[in-house]
């Protein structure tokens, strides 16, 4: 190894340690405003809290991840992907799996596996920003931007059971997103799992069993 490159090895080593802590850092500050949103509402919650219940100070807050609706936006955005970081819907494993999925009942299982996965981390939260949304602003256009990102989603996932041959002719791309896009919520989910106590397997099981009698020609 030449003396240069032995030279710049520590200051490498140094400069990864900073990344990484710096992402520990913010992962921490992520996920106690997420428990602070869920348990509190967005209003309620302060980035003072938030700093104390992640044990770092407020300018951090504001250096790692940014003011208070960002917060909720980072919370938001790694409850649906189920990592620290936003991951695009093409690049979400449930995702390929639909796409793989050779027969349309196959797809709407595989979107249910996911959905099974992804529910109980991000129920709570989007409850919370609908919540916000009737009274902050910030929080209104960021509730709205989620909802027509899922009925988009919802379009796709409707044009990828269509090439299967097998859904209903009766019934267009849009109301087959559209059915989806209502049993998919966040308010659904609740329904049944929390205030009815259903397990996440019945809740899965039924959700095959409905969409596959009403969308699909032969079920």
């Amino acid at each position: 190894m030449s003396a240069s490159a032995d030279a710049t090895s520590p200051r490498r080593y140094r400069s990864s340690r900073r990344t990484e802590q710096a992402a520990a850092t913010r992962d921490r500050i992520v996920d106690a405003a997420r428990h602070l949103v869920v348990e509190q509402g967005y209003a309620a919650t302060t980035v003072s809290q938030v700093a104390a219940r992640a044990g770092v100070a407020v300018d951090t807050v504001y250096a790692a991840v940014g003011r208070k609706p960002e917060l909720l936006r980072q919370v938001l955005e790694t409850a649906i992907s189920g990592t620290d970081t936003a991951v695009a819907p093409e690049d979400r494993d449930y995702v390929r799996a639909v796409r793989a999925a050779p027969t349309a009942r196959a797809k709407l299982a595989a979107y249910v596996d996911g959905l099974l996965l992804l529910q109980p981390r991000l129920a709570p939260v989007v409850l919370a920003l609908r919540d916000a949304a009737a009274t902050d602003p910030e929080s209104a256009d960021l509730w709205g931007e989620i909802t027509q990102r899922r009925a988009g989603n919802m379009r796709d996932f409707a044009r990828d059971l269509r090439a299967t041959g097998e859904l209903r002719a009766d019934l267009d791309d849009g109301e087959v997103a559209d059915i989806i896009w209502s049993m998919n919520a966040p308010e659904y989910w609740t329904l049944l799992v929390d205030e009815r106590g259903w397990s996440t397997q019945r809740f899965g099981a039924h959700l095959v069993d409905c969409w596959s009698r009403t969308l699909l020609a032969h079920p």
